[in-house]
């Protein structure tokens, strides 16, 4: 009797088929799971492994429903496959896991086996740095239509506030004491204004970066330094730090600027009131990461990973897409331009930046490029 007639379980097909499928299985870059009858896991490739962070004997000793969180929309993809014996395609699907310190966003494929009837073989492309480069090339864009606006705003509003507040000046030296105080109310409000748009002219400014080789270690410890001994002095401050880190190329003020910028705001999400708070600062090589230069065929490498952690309250789930569009905010006297801000210097150094944020635990990432031979002799772009 052939191995079809028996209907034997997937596992079993595998091993029979006596071909080097398996080396080919586990060379694809995507986990692969074959589910069988009551969502059984029949078999994982490698990949997969690496995903769950469970062995390949562990997870064939389980059901989907044992390692997926309830309700996750990777069941009723399998189940709609073995009900039609369709193929079947989900896109940007968050997928939780006991496993996972995260849900992962992934793009999910299912079909039906048809040598093993009612077998599902699901792929799965984990999609959070194509996100992140896609979100990156939007945070850019933002930053230009900021740039243009700033433009505007230095040369139609600023000339026309000096004269309001020179007239305000004026009238009070001439008023009595009740109308001087709304002269001065005046004055405070057009100083107010004038701050906002002189943030904003850096949005404006588009000059070559000046590139020298930065110790992003001498950057983050005068952040901590300055943080430390202000607005972040009660709450502890960690350091996970790769010594063997190769130098950034770039502006030590500006990346000063950033990571001051991320490390308030990681403040502030804490609050002073927590005992427990804590920013964890953690710098890392992460060989592999290549963004594709727009406009050509070069890819540069980031493999420089730089992270400021903090255990507050999080990031609102609606207001993720949209942290690093400039007026997007959730402080009550907040400009919203703060990360628009650092987006653009991350941006004009040749990386990218990311949020990943859950309760108790957001975390902003930047991939930077390490120095080369040339910027470090040039020390210019």
């Amino acid at each position: 009797m052939s191995a079809s007639s028996k209907k034997p379980g997937a596992r079993r097909l595998i091993q029979a088929a006596q071909f080097p499928s398996e080396a080919l299985l586990n060379a694809l870059p995507h986990p692969l799971l074959l589910i069988g009858e009551g969502l059984r896991i029949e078999y994982v490739n490698t990949p997969a492994e690496d995903f769950f962070q469970m062995s390949a004997a562990v997870l064939c000793r389980r059901k989907l429903t044992d390692v997926i969180a309830f309700g996750s929309p990777l069941i009723a993809l399998v189940e709609q496959v073995q009900r039609n014996e369709t193929h079947v395609n989900e896109y940007g699907v968050d997928l939780g896991s006991y496993r996972f310190d995260a849900p992962k966003l992934v793009d999910l494929y299912g079909g039906p086996l048809p040598e093993a009837p009612g077998c599902v073989l699901l792929m799965l492309q984990q999609r959070s740095m194509a996100q992140m480069i896609e979100r990156q090339l939007t945070h850019r864009g933002a930053a230009r239509s900021v740039s243009a606006l700033a433009a505007v705003l230095a040369h139609e509003i600023k000339n026309p506030l000096s004269g309001i507040r020179g007239a305000a000046q004026l009238i009070e030296n001439e008023r009595p004491d009740f109308d001087r105080t709304l002269t001065q109310l005046i004055c405070a409000e057009v100083d107010r204004i004038c701050k906002l748009v002189d943030r904003m002219e850096i949005f404006g400014d588009e000059r070559p970066l000046a590139r020298e080789p930065v110790n992003i270690h001498d950057v983050l410890d005068h952040v901590k330094q300055i943080a430390a001994n202000g607005f972040a002095r009660r709450i502890k401050i960690v350091e996970h730090y790769d010594p063997s880190l190769p130098s950034v190329p770039g502006s030590r003020d500006k990346l000063i600027q950033v990571f001051l910028n991320l490390v308030k705001n990681a403040a502030e999400a804490i609050g002073e009131e927590r005992p427990d708070g804590q920013i964890t600062l953690t710098t890392s090589f992460r060989p592999g990461v290549r963004l594709s230069v727009p406009g050509s065929q070069a890819r540069v490498s980031l493999p420089l990973e730089i992270a400021v952690e903090d255990n507050g309250a999080g990031v609102p789930t609606d207001l993720m897409p949209h942290l690093f569009d400039p007026f997007v905010t959730t402080k009550p006297s907040g400009t919203g331009l703060g990360l628009a801000l650092v987006a653009k210097i991350i941006g004009d150094h040749g990386g990218i930046i990311e949020c990943d944020s859950r309760p108790r635990q957001t975390v902003f990432r930047a991939l930077m490029p390490m120095a080369d031979s040339e910027t470090a002799h040039s020390g210019h772009a």
